[in-house]
């Protein structure tokens, strides 16, 4: 089993070393791609052409492609990101100031989307198994069908008129309170406990009319044991890749709504960076952010081929 295991670690770790060296190529594309100068279009046209002169010249935007890409690429193994246009700080300091704030509402909207969409997913399963309870099962697909197709900065804009203006009940802005938590946590997690609710239910239908859950229910095990101890291990190994691009999408996915409720993250910064014309911000949250997608579907990957052994031999 080893040389099976090392081949696909191999291969995933080479994808991931092929799909990092992308990404960095295209955040450094960024400034490359801009019309005209990139300094003068963040310093304004009424800037001293000696401020852009030294300003490229710190870039190493007057020397040739090649050797400003060798400059980004030592800078990055260092950790230097470069120095934000507007407030001269280094961006890994900006980052470090507001991804916090960013992983903390992502993490809290991945632990919501799997504590809501997998028992949901699952009790929809029991209850329309057998084509019981239609009308259950076609409310269930409406409802989640409806969810998905509503795009997340719609669904924040909702909220915010519902709950926070009409009714009052929860705050717009802030992060201070856990109340600040609830209306980005719904607008982010919506669409993911959809999607994966109705996959959950699809795998758990599969697992339930599986030979050893008919045993296991022909010894009238307690309905607990049944779908918890059987059921649920089963059901997990398509819930666990699903939920791990999820995980990567909400890290990605918290941009837009963050700004909807003005939350101190990187999608608030990003998103006042581009106006700014602050390409290395952009260029560091960029680099960030597609790490990350890539980093989980790494760690996905491994754990998936860690608890079923199969997908190795399906590789092979």
């Amino acid at each position: 089993m080893r040389h099976p295991w090392l081949r696909f670690a191999l291969r995933r770790t080479a994808g991931f070393a092929a799909s990092l060296a992308v990404l960095v190529t295209v955040t450094f594309l960024i400034t490359q791609l801009v019309p005209g100068d990139p300094v003068r279009a963040s310093l304004g046209p009424t800037a001293p052409a000696s401020l852009v002169q030294e300003r490229r010249a710190a870039l190493h935007l007057d020397e040739p492609v090649l050797r400003q890409f060798q400059y980004y690429v030592e800078g990055l193994a260092r950790g230097d990101f470069g120095r934000s246009f507007t407030s001269g700080r280094p961006v890994a300091e900006v980052i470090a100031d507001r991804f916090p704030m960013t992983l903390r509402l992502a993490l809290a909207a991945f632990l919501v989307t799997l504590l809501v969409a997998v028992p949901l997913g699952m009790a929809t399963a029991v209850l329309t198994r057998g084509g019981c309870r239609p009308g259950i099962e076609k409310s269930f697909s409406l409802t989640t069908g409806f969810v998905v197709s509503v795009p997340e900065y719609l669904m924040a804009t909702a909220l915010v008129a519902l709950f926070a203006v009409t009714l009052d009940w929860l705050p717009v802005t802030g992060s201070g309170h856990w109340t600040a938590y609830v209306l980005p946590l719904v607008a982010i997690s919506a669409a993911p406990v959809a999607v994966l609710a109705r996959i959950t239910r699809v795998e758990t239908l599969k697992v339930l009319d599986q030979e050893y859950m008919r045993v296991a229910r022909s010894k009238r095990l307690p309905r607990r044991l049944l779908y918890v101890r059987h059921a649920l291990p089963n059901t997990l190994t398509a819930t666990l890749t699903v939920g791990g691009m999820l995980l990567a999408g909400l890290v990605a996915g918290t941009v837009i709504v963050e700004n909807v409720f003005s939350w101190p993250g990187l999608g608030t910064a990003i998103v006042e960076a581009i106006p700014q014309k602050n390409y290395p911000l952009v260029q560091g949250i960029a680099l960030l952010l597609g790490t990350i997608v890539l980093l989980v579907n790494f760690v996905v990957d491994m754990l998936l081929a860690q608890l079923d052994p199969r997908s190795l031999i399906r590789e092979s």
